[in-house]
């Protein structure tokens, strides 16, 4: 019996975990958009008909908000609030056939790859014709920009090959085509993702591909600014850095995920790196590109993890001194090389060894930006929380990195603008400063 009156065809999508997802999840809504659909993203109205809930299943603590999320959509369905719920994404491709004998509230559940499927569901069709259409759920300037599905990286800690399957990289032509789309929409900020950005185009030109399209797509006409995530550090395409250098609006910051510093631990996640030649690649990028932000991630508690390695890595940090930094513990996943290991590192040290990274990073974000008191950058502008416009350097990413905030009482701007900041003052993630005209 229902408790409340949903109105038909309308469907709230809800999306969990990383950037990528975020964009299976664009690329859904323009296909039931086309459909003649109504849909929102986490609509707050609680009045949809449908839910489709994209999940994550990279880490324990992901995993268990998919989970949390699912349940209570059942049960929201169980008390009339919801018609149908459908379930996808890494979670759903993982642990579909756990998922359907535990959880009885689903109506189906697809994998990463069903979108077809799920619109066939649906009674929705396919549209060839969307194909690279999104409707975005990030403010209108900018988005992220898949150019890859997939991963054949063999690290022994995650689980992405098996939700995601083998690299993929789309044709140089249709991300182009994706570009000018989201350009003529008001796009100007790009965030090129990808599971590995630098395999980019080894399988389908047989080659590294990636300084080739990062040039084209900062030739597409109203594109600001180009950034690159999630760069695998081996086999790293220097060629790139040439782009970045030549190109104005390519931005000089670079996400490189490196997982550990030392070079036992990173044989045994099967990196194919050592930590001597990391900090000798850290050191050439910098080198060529003077001024570059360097984002990197880390895994604390890594099984065999012990005291001696983590100060390697402690002190890794502390000479390299990255301008972004974040850490995550160990999560023992089933199906990976690494779950034949002992997960031997206790969960609170595992944390300790976390927290003790952040504090050291912390200290290093503080003097680097001190830096740029009474220095001058162009920044954008995304939101307004409380007294202040937000916003970002080239130097940063939405959600992730540090914020640049201006007074709303002393200047006017336009969110998705950009403006010259002089920046007055600085503490260890949050630079403030005043407009120039």
């Amino acid at each position: 019996m229902k408790t409340k009156t949903l109105k038909k065809n309308k469907v709230n999508v809800v999306t969990l975990g990383c950037s990528k997802n975020i964009v299976d999840s664009e690329i859904l809504m323009a296909q039931l958009k086309g459909n003649n659909f109504d849909v929102e993203h986490e609509s707050q109205s609680e009045d949809s008909e449908i839910v489709i809930i994209n999940t994550c299943g990279f880490i324990d603590n992901a995993k268990q908000e998919s989970i949390d999320t699912i349940l209570h959509f059942s049960e929201a369905k169980s008390a009339g609030l919801v018609d149908k719920v459908y379930v996808t994404g890494c979670l759903s491709q993982r642990y579909k056939d756990d998922l359907e004998k535990e959880i009885k509230g689903v109506d189906a559940f697809f994998g990463t790859r069903e979108l077809p499927h799920l619109l066939k569901t649906l009674k929705a069709d396919y549209k060839h014709e969307l194909i690279g259409e999104r409707l975005l759920t990030t403010p209108t300037h900018y988005a992220y920009f898949k150019i890859a599905e997939g991963c054949d990286r063999p690290c022994s800690f995650c689980a992405i090959p098996i939700m995601r399957g083998k690299h993929v990289s789309t044709p140089i032509e249709e991300l182009i085509v994706q570009a000018k789309s989201l350009a003529a929409k008001g796009v100007k900020e790009l965030m090129l993702i990808a599971q590995d950005l630098t395999y980019y185009g080894l399988d389908i030109y047989k080659e590294r591909a990636l300084a080739k399209l990062v040039d084209q797509i900062s030739d597409v006409e109203g594109i600001e600014w180009v950034k690159l995530h999630y760069a695998f550090p081996n086999g790293f395409p220097m060629d790139v850095l040439d782009v970045m250098n030549t190109k104005e609006n390519v931005c000089k910051y670079l996400d490189i995920p490196l997982q550990h510093g030392s070079t036992k631990i990173l044989k045994a996640m099967r990196r194919g790196i050592t930590r001597e030649k990391t900090e000798k690649l850290i050191e050439d990028i910098r080198e060529r590109v003077p001024g570059i932000a360097v984002r990197t991630t880390l895994i604390a508690g890594y099984p065999g993890e012990t005291e001696e390695d983590f100060q390697e890595m402690y002190e890794f940090v502390e000479r390299s001194r990255f301008e972004r930094l974040g850490i995550f513990t160990y999560s023992h996943e089933e199906n990976t090389h690494a779950f034949n290991a002992v997960d031997d590192v206790p969960e609170e040290v595992k944390k300790e060894r976390a927290d003790l990274i952040m504090e050291l990073q912390s200290g290093i974000s503080y003097e680097l930006n001190q830096d740029k008191v009474g220095k001058t950058y162009k920044v954008l502008f995304d939101k307004v929380e409380g007294d202040f416009y937000v916003g970002r350097t080239e130097f940063d990413s939405p959600d992730v990195d540090n914020e640049v905030l201006v007074r709303k009482d002393e200047f006017h701007l336009r969110l998705g603008d950009f403006a010259m900041v002089e920046i007055t003052q600085a503490d260890h993630y949050d630079l403030y400063g005043k407009v120039i005209d």
